[in-house]
């Protein structure tokens, strides 16, 4: 039975792949660990899936899922989770700006009962930038979300599989994984992590994210709202239409002629808006209640309004 699974999504890093199984190896070896390094290949153009086919012919540690087409990170890694076999899920990126050897640290933070262990990049090595918009984009997932996280965006974690592997995951939304876990009634903790300069490739993860990112924050916030009593998500809204019918039929009362027709078509527009929103609220219900994704976030969405204590962070 494989105790640790290390996935590791690459994209174009056919200069990094043996690089990180050789980093990964060299961490892991004075610790008695039976581990997978699980590949995840998201449509690479290069050579990147047969430089993980020769490591698996090499070692039979190493696993690798190929993709068709690019399909983002958060694919990757949820492809990456849901193949794991073991007990513990480690995540991180495959440019090596994660350092492996951070992985045992984490590892004894879930041995200590936690059930996510998450790096925090506290003196990253990328441009002013870049480091200046995820520090802001921590903020406002922070203040959304309700769950103060350092560094969201920081792949290198460590999950109980148990609880990584029943959380869907869409978009960009592996980055709020940690956030809706505590949500959840998971125990937490951050730790600093060594983060290190690219050395070969280039990135592939630029500032065409932010806008997604942004997108995400707002569809997951409203999508907790929502799964966790649609009736009541859209009452507010429900009862303006109702309440301008009402006053449309009261005017159409005292109306005569064309004035008449133009008050009661009113009225009717703002009532039939009315019980389409009732409808789709109603639908909305089932859906959250029969399909398996929706229900999963209904869950997360019962503690947004508890009070949620503050991650543990630990020094190094």
């Amino acid at each position: 039975m494989v105790s640790v699974s290390i996935v590791v999504p690459l994209y174009n890093e056919e200069e990094n792949v043996a690089r990180v199984h050789a980093a990964v190896v060299e961490a892991l070896a004075p610790h008695d660990l039976d581990y997978e390094l699980l590949f995840v290949d998201d449509g690479s153009r290069d050579s990147t899936y047969q430089c993980a086919r020769e490591l698996v012919a090499r070692d039979p540690r190493v696993r690798v899922v190929k993709f068709r087409r690019n399909y983002g990170q958060t694919a990757a890694m949820a492809a990456g989770i849901e193949t794991a076999r073991g007990d513990v899920i480690v995540t991180m990126d495959g440019d090596l700006q994660n350092d492996p050897m951070d992985i045992p640290r984490l590892l004894s933070l879930i041995d200590e009962g936690y059930d996510i262990a998450i790096g925090w990049r506290k003196k990253r090595k990328d441009g002013g930038a870049r480091v200046f918009v995820s520090k802001v984009a921590n903020k406002i997932i922070a203040r959304i979300m309700g769950v103060e996280v350092k560094d969201s965006g920081c792949s290198l974690k460590a999950y109980k599989a148990s609880l990584i592997q029943g959380i869907p995951m869409y978009g960009e939304m592996h980055r709020f994984i940690p956030a809706l876990s505590q949500l959840a009634g998971a125990r937490l903790a951050q730790i600093e992590v060594n983060h290190r300069a690219r050395q070969f490739g280039a990135s592939k993860y630029g500032f065409s994210r932010i806008y997604k990112v942004a997108l995400d924050i707002v569809s997951i916030r409203a999508l907790l709202s929502y799964a966790h009593s649609p009736l009541a998500w859209q009452a507010r809204t429900t009862a303006l239409f109702a309440l301008l019918g009402i006053l449309c039929s009261a005017w159409a009362l005292l109306g005569t002629g064309h004035t008449l027709v133009v008050q009661a078509g009113m009225a009717m527009l703002f009532f039939s808006l009315a019980l389409f929103l009732v409808a789709w609220a109603l639908i909305g219900h089932l859906f959250a209640v029969v399909e398996p994704d929706v229900s999963r976030y209904a869950q997360l969405s019962a503690v947004l309004s508890s009070r949620v204590k503050q991650p543990v962070l630990r020094k190094p």
